[in-house]
Protein backbone atom coordinates (compact mmCIF):
# COMPACT_ATOMS: atom_id res chain seq x y z
CA UNK A 1 0.00 0.00 0.00
CA UNK A 2 1.18 3.30 -1.40
CA UNK A 3 1.53 5.98 1.58
CA UNK A 4 3.47 9.48 2.17
CA UNK A 5 3.32 8.85 5.53
CA UNK A 6 2.72 6.44 8.88
CA UNK A 7 0.56 9.20 10.86
CA UNK A 8 -2.82 8.44 11.03
CA UNK A 9 -5.92 10.26 12.13
CA UNK A 10 -9.08 8.60 12.85
CA UNK A 11 -12.61 11.36 13.18
CA UNK A 12 -15.82 10.50 14.44
CA UNK A 13 -17.54 8.79 17.02
CA UNK A 14 -16.12 8.65 20.57
CA UNK A 15 -18.79 7.00 23.30
CA UNK A 16 -19.30 4.79 26.34
CA UNK A 17 -20.60 1.27 25.41
CA UNK A 18 -23.36 0.66 27.92
CA UNK A 19 -22.97 -3.39 28.04
CA UNK A 20 -25.03 -5.48 30.28
CA UNK A 21 -21.33 -5.79 32.67
CA UNK A 22 -21.10 -2.23 32.66
CA UNK A 23 -19.68 0.83 30.57
CA UNK A 24 -16.96 0.29 28.39
CA UNK A 25 -15.60 3.09 26.21
CA UNK A 26 -16.31 2.65 22.27
CA UNK A 27 -17.23 4.32 18.73
CA UNK A 28 -15.37 2.67 16.10
CA UNK A 29 -12.80 5.95 15.49
CA UNK A 30 -11.49 5.90 18.70
CA UNK A 31 -11.86 1.92 19.05
CA UNK A 32 -9.72 1.63 16.04
CA UNK A 33 -7.50 4.28 17.25
CA UNK A 34 -6.99 2.68 20.28
CA UNK A 35 -5.89 -0.56 18.56
CA UNK A 36 -3.55 0.82 16.48
CA UNK A 37 -2.13 2.82 19.03
CA UNK A 38 -1.45 -0.77 21.25
CA UNK A 39 0.24 -1.96 17.81
CA UNK A 40 2.81 0.73 18.16
CA UNK A 41 1.29 2.98 15.14
CA UNK A 42 1.29 7.07 15.11
CA UNK A 43 -1.98 7.47 16.01
CA UNK A 44 -4.38 10.83 16.47
CA UNK A 45 -8.46 11.02 17.28
CA UNK A 46 -10.68 13.23 15.99
CA UNK A 47 -14.03 13.60 17.84
CA UNK A 48 -16.34 16.05 20.45
CA UNK A 49 -17.11 15.24 23.87
CA UNK A 50 -19.44 17.02 26.60
CA UNK A 51 -18.43 19.24 29.22
CA UNK A 52 -19.44 16.29 31.74
CA UNK A 53 -18.38 13.76 34.08
CA UNK A 54 -18.56 10.97 31.30
CA UNK A 55 -16.86 13.14 28.72
CA UNK A 56 -13.99 13.99 31.11
CA UNK A 57 -13.69 10.18 31.81
CA UNK A 58 -13.37 9.14 28.80
CA UNK A 59 -10.95 11.62 27.73
CA UNK A 60 -8.91 10.88 30.91
CA UNK A 61 -9.32 7.20 29.40
CA UNK A 62 -7.82 7.90 25.88
CA UNK A 63 -5.04 10.16 27.72
CA UNK A 64 -4.12 7.38 29.52
CA UNK A 65 -3.72 5.13 26.50
CA UNK A 66 -1.37 7.14 25.17
CA UNK A 67 -3.61 8.14 22.34
CA UNK A 68 -3.03 11.72 21.21
CA UNK A 69 -6.28 13.53 21.89
CA UNK A 70 -5.12 17.11 21.07
CA UNK A 71 -7.82 17.19 18.50
CA UNK A 72 -11.13 15.73 20.62
CA UNK A 73 -12.66 19.23 21.45
CA UNK A 74 -15.34 19.89 23.92
CA UNK A 75 -18.91 20.82 23.58
CA UNK A 76 -20.65 23.23 25.92
CA UNK A 77 -24.35 22.37 24.52
CA UNK A 78 -24.16 18.57 24.18
CA UNK A 79 -23.61 15.76 26.08
CA UNK A 80 -21.13 12.84 25.79
CA UNK A 81 -22.69 10.02 23.71
CA UNK A 82 -23.38 6.70 24.83
CA UNK A 83 -24.84 3.35 23.28
CA UNK A 84 -26.39 0.77 24.38
CA UNK A 85 -25.38 -2.48 23.37
CA UNK A 86 -27.70 -5.48 23.43
CA UNK A 87 -25.98 -9.38 23.27
CA UNK A 88 -27.88 -11.91 21.45
CA UNK A 89 -27.93 -15.75 22.60
CA UNK A 90 -24.68 -16.09 20.36
CA UNK A 91 -23.18 -12.51 22.10
CA UNK A 92 -22.98 -10.63 18.96
CA UNK A 93 -24.47 -6.95 19.49
CA UNK A 94 -26.71 -4.97 18.08
CA UNK A 95 -26.89 -0.88 19.26
CA UNK A 96 -29.09 1.27 20.33
CA UNK A 97 -27.61 4.95 19.41
CA UNK A 98 -28.72 8.25 21.28
CA UNK A 99 -28.70 11.69 19.10
CA UNK A 100 -27.83 14.21 18.99
CA UNK A 101 -24.55 13.82 20.93
CA UNK A 102 -20.97 15.94 21.06
CA UNK A 103 -19.28 13.75 18.30
CA UNK A 104 -22.90 14.96 16.07
CA UNK A 105 -20.97 18.50 16.11
CA UNK A 106 -17.47 18.14 15.61
CA UNK A 107 -16.61 21.47 14.07
CA UNK A 108 -13.82 22.06 11.59
CA UNK A 109 -10.53 24.19 13.04
CA UNK A 110 -7.05 24.91 11.89
CA UNK A 111 -5.26 22.72 13.74
CA UNK A 112 -7.64 19.57 12.48
CA UNK A 113 -7.18 20.79 9.09
CA UNK A 114 -3.31 21.20 9.60
CA UNK A 115 -3.56 17.51 11.12
CA UNK A 116 -5.37 16.10 8.43
CA UNK A 117 -3.58 17.52 5.65
CA UNK A 118 -0.15 16.12 6.53
CA UNK A 119 -1.74 12.38 7.65
CA UNK A 120 -0.83 9.92 5.32
CA UNK A 121 -4.03 7.80 6.35
CA UNK A 122 -7.48 9.25 7.54
CA UNK A 123 -9.90 6.71 8.68
CA UNK A 124 -13.36 7.69 9.36
CA UNK A 125 -17.01 5.91 9.30
CA UNK A 126 -20.36 6.40 7.93
CA UNK A 127 -22.41 6.76 10.89
CA UNK A 128 -20.39 10.05 12.58
CA UNK A 129 -21.55 11.63 8.97
CA UNK A 130 -25.56 11.32 10.33
CA UNK A 131 -25.40 15.10 11.07
CA UNK A 132 -24.72 18.11 8.48
CA UNK A 133 -21.80 19.69 10.97
CA UNK A 134 -19.81 16.85 11.35
CA UNK A 135 -20.37 15.66 8.26
CA UNK A 136 -19.25 18.24 6.48
CA UNK A 137 -16.17 18.55 8.55
CA UNK A 138 -15.52 15.04 7.46
CA UNK A 139 -15.99 16.01 4.00
CA UNK A 140 -13.59 18.89 4.00
CA UNK A 141 -10.56 16.96 5.24
CA UNK A 142 -11.29 14.18 2.64
CA UNK A 143 -9.90 16.95 0.02
CA UNK A 144 -6.09 16.58 1.52
CA UNK A 145 -4.19 14.05 -0.67
CA UNK A 146 -3.42 11.40 1.91
CA UNK A 147 -5.04 8.06 2.07
CA UNK A 148 -8.95 7.79 3.01
CA UNK A 149 -10.26 4.84 4.41
CA UNK A 150 -14.22 4.40 5.17
CA UNK A 151 -15.23 2.28 7.75
CA UNK A 152 -18.86 1.25 6.73
CA UNK A 153 -21.09 1.15 9.75
CA UNK A 154 -24.70 1.04 8.91
CA UNK A 155 -26.77 1.85 11.50
CA UNK A 156 -30.28 2.62 10.66
CA UNK A 157 -31.65 5.07 10.18
CA UNK A 158 -27.95 6.22 9.52
CA UNK A 159 -27.17 4.42 6.33
CA UNK A 160 -28.88 6.79 3.68
CA UNK A 161 -27.39 5.99 0.29
CA UNK A 162 -26.53 9.31 -0.71
CA UNK A 163 -24.67 10.69 1.59
CA UNK A 164 -22.73 7.25 1.91
CA UNK A 165 -22.37 7.78 -2.50
CA UNK A 166 -21.13 11.38 -1.25
CA UNK A 167 -18.39 10.18 0.94
CA UNK A 168 -17.44 7.71 -1.47
CA UNK A 169 -16.52 10.31 -4.01
CA UNK A 170 -13.16 10.91 -2.06
CA UNK A 171 -11.99 7.29 -0.68
CA UNK A 172 -9.63 5.03 -1.88
CA UNK A 173 -10.25 2.09 0.68
CA UNK A 174 -13.60 0.56 2.36
CA UNK A 175 -13.85 -2.05 5.21
CA UNK A 176 -17.35 -3.18 5.91
CA UNK A 177 -19.06 -6.90 6.78
CA UNK A 178 -20.48 -8.67 4.34
CA UNK A 179 -24.19 -7.66 5.11
CA UNK A 180 -23.26 -4.24 4.59
CA UNK A 181 -22.15 -5.22 0.77
CA UNK A 182 -25.46 -6.54 0.42
CA UNK A 183 -27.06 -3.24 1.32
CA UNK A 184 -25.01 -1.82 -1.79
CA UNK A 185 -26.21 -4.23 -3.89
CA UNK A 186 -29.90 -3.78 -3.16
CA UNK A 187 -28.92 -0.01 -4.12
CA UNK A 188 -28.28 -1.16 -7.68
CA UNK A 189 -30.42 -4.47 -8.24
CA UNK A 190 -26.95 -6.49 -8.07
CA UNK A 191 -27.74 -9.14 -5.43
CA UNK A 192 -28.14 -11.96 -7.75
CA UNK A 193 -23.83 -11.50 -8.23
CA UNK A 194 -22.04 -13.69 -6.54
CA UNK A 195 -19.52 -12.27 -3.86
CA UNK A 196 -16.17 -11.96 -5.58
CA UNK A 197 -18.39 -10.32 -8.81
CA UNK A 198 -20.33 -7.80 -6.33
CA UNK A 199 -17.24 -6.74 -4.94
CA UNK A 200 -15.56 -6.02 -8.36
CA UNK A 201 -18.63 -3.92 -9.16
CA UNK A 202 -17.94 -1.98 -5.97
CA UNK A 203 -14.87 -1.39 -6.69
CA UNK A 204 -15.26 -0.46 -10.14
CA UNK A 205 -18.73 1.66 -9.29
CA UNK A 206 -17.11 4.06 -6.39
CA UNK A 207 -13.37 3.64 -8.22
CA UNK A 208 -11.86 2.24 -4.97
CA UNK A 209 -8.47 0.94 -5.03
CA UNK A 210 -8.74 -1.60 -2.06
CA UNK A 211 -12.30 -3.24 -0.48
CA UNK A 212 -12.07 -5.52 2.30
CA UNK A 213 -15.18 -7.82 3.33
CA UNK A 214 -15.60 -9.21 6.89
CA UNK A 215 -17.57 -12.33 7.17
CA UNK A 216 -17.41 -12.95 11.18
CA UNK A 217 -16.17 -16.30 12.43
CA UNK A 218 -15.82 -16.89 8.57
CA UNK A 219 -12.87 -15.21 8.14
CA UNK A 220 -12.41 -12.16 4.86
CA UNK A 221 -11.77 -11.16 1.83
CA UNK A 222 -9.48 -8.37 0.41
CA UNK A 223 -9.63 -6.94 -3.36
CA UNK A 224 -6.78 -4.85 -4.26
CA UNK A 225 -4.54 -4.58 -7.71
CA UNK A 226 -7.16 -6.74 -9.22
CA UNK A 227 -6.21 -9.84 -6.84
CA UNK A 228 -8.34 -11.68 -4.41
CA UNK A 229 -6.94 -12.26 -1.03
CA UNK A 230 -9.02 -14.57 1.44
CA UNK A 231 -8.81 -16.04 4.97
CA UNK A 232 -11.05 -18.47 6.92
CA UNK A 233 -11.16 -16.86 10.27
CA UNK A 234 -9.83 -18.52 13.76
CA UNK A 235 -12.27 -20.38 15.28
CA UNK A 236 -12.40 -18.68 19.35
CA UNK A 237 -14.53 -18.82 22.39
CA UNK A 238 -16.48 -15.63 22.17
CA UNK A 239 -17.71 -13.60 24.56
CA UNK A 240 -18.97 -10.61 22.68
CA UNK A 241 -18.14 -9.34 19.55
CA UNK A 242 -18.27 -5.46 20.34
CA UNK A 243 -15.11 -4.09 18.79
CA UNK A 244 -14.03 -7.13 16.77
CA UNK A 245 -14.70 -5.69 13.60
CA UNK A 246 -12.23 -2.26 14.93
CA UNK A 247 -9.59 -4.12 15.97
CA UNK A 248 -9.42 -6.56 12.17
CA UNK A 249 -9.44 -2.86 11.04
CA UNK A 250 -6.33 -2.11 13.43
CA UNK A 251 -4.51 -5.06 12.51
CA UNK A 252 -5.35 -5.17 8.45
CA UNK A 253 -4.04 -1.27 8.43
CA UNK A 254 -0.91 -1.43 10.62
CA UNK A 255 0.61 -4.85 8.39
CA UNK A 256 -0.28 -3.18 5.10
CA UNK A 257 1.56 0.00 6.18
CA UNK A 258 4.75 -1.70 7.51
CA UNK A 259 5.01 -3.85 4.60
CA UNK A 260 3.30 -7.13 5.16
CA UNK A 261 1.88 -9.00 1.94
CA UNK A 262 -2.06 -8.90 1.80
CA UNK A 263 -2.11 -12.27 2.97
CA UNK A 264 -0.21 -11.68 5.42
CA UNK A 265 -1.91 -8.73 6.73
CA UNK A 266 -5.11 -10.82 6.48
CA UNK A 267 -4.43 -13.20 8.64
CA UNK A 268 -2.71 -11.11 11.18
CA UNK A 269 -6.46 -8.63 11.35
CA UNK A 270 -8.20 -12.17 11.10
CA UNK A 271 -6.58 -12.81 14.47
CA UNK A 272 -6.71 -9.17 16.34
CA UNK A 273 -10.56 -9.89 15.57
CA UNK A 274 -10.62 -12.90 17.20
CA UNK A 275 -8.86 -11.53 19.90
CA UNK A 276 -11.28 -9.19 20.90
CA UNK A 277 -14.13 -11.12 20.19
CA UNK A 278 -12.68 -13.22 23.64
CA UNK A 279 -12.53 -10.21 25.69
CA UNK A 280 -15.56 -8.17 27.27
CA UNK A 281 -16.19 -4.80 25.69
CA UNK A 282 -14.28 -3.20 22.21
CA UNK A 283 -10.50 -1.77 23.44
CA UNK A 284 -9.74 -5.25 26.09
CA UNK A 285 -6.16 -5.10 27.26
CA UNK A 286 -3.52 -5.94 24.19
CA UNK A 287 -1.88 -9.19 24.56
CA UNK A 288 0.27 -9.47 21.55
CA UNK A 289 1.64 -13.03 22.84
CA UNK A 290 -2.18 -13.90 22.62
CA UNK A 291 -2.71 -12.83 19.14
CA UNK A 292 0.10 -14.53 18.05
CA UNK A 293 -1.12 -17.84 19.64
CA UNK A 294 -3.83 -17.24 17.45
CA UNK A 295 -2.22 -16.47 14.80
CA UNK A 296 -0.07 -19.55 14.67
CA UNK A 297 -2.46 -22.18 16.00
CA UNK A 298 -1.83 -24.55 12.81
CA UNK A 299 -4.92 -26.48 14.02
CA UNK A 300 -7.44 -23.65 12.76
Amino acid sequence: MQIKNKEILCIGEVLWDRLPSGAKPGGAPMNVALHLNAIGMDVAIASSIGNDDAGKELKAFLNKSGVDTQYIQEDESLPTSEVLVHLDENNNATYEICEPVAWDAIKLSDSLMEKAKNAGLLIFGTLASRNPIARQTIMRLLTYDGLKLMDVNFRKPYDKQEIVETLLQNTDIVKMNDDELVVFANWYNKHKYDEKSLIKWFAAQYNIKMVCITKGEDGAILYCDGEFYEHPGFKVNAVDTVGAGDAFLAGLISSLINGKTPDEALAFACATGAFVATKTGATPNYDMKEINSILSDISV
